[in-house]
């Protein structure tokens, strides 16, 4: 197993490489998934003018950098999108 089960967070793996990478990418995740705030919900595409640490909930069809990502949680941070499933029992602001 080399995701958590819940949020899909990524595990360092015994003898890994570069375990720093891994680490951060799960903190970034858990930074953007804490205390949830969404800005909208069903957009198709990234807006342009997201900024860092800003949370969307993906639209179907999605395109752009969210296409095959329908549903989940696009989280906008420095290196990028991110994505995470909803979990059944989560709580988000709007």
């Amino acid at each position: 197993m080399d995701r958590t089960g819940r949020f899909d967070l990524p595990l360092i793996m015994p003898s890994q490489a570069q375990k720093h990478v891994t680490h951060n990418e799960a903190l970034t995740l858990l930074d953007g998934l804490v205390h949830l705030v969404i800005k909208s919900s069903g957009d198709f595409f990234p807006p342009l003018s997201a900024a860092t640490d800003d949370a969307f909930i993906v639209g179907s069809p999605a395109s752009g950098a969210w296409f095959g990502h329908d549903g989940e949680i696009a989280l906008n941070t420095d290196a990028g999108w991110r994505f995470s499933p909803a979990v059944r029992g989560m709580v988000a602001l709007f």
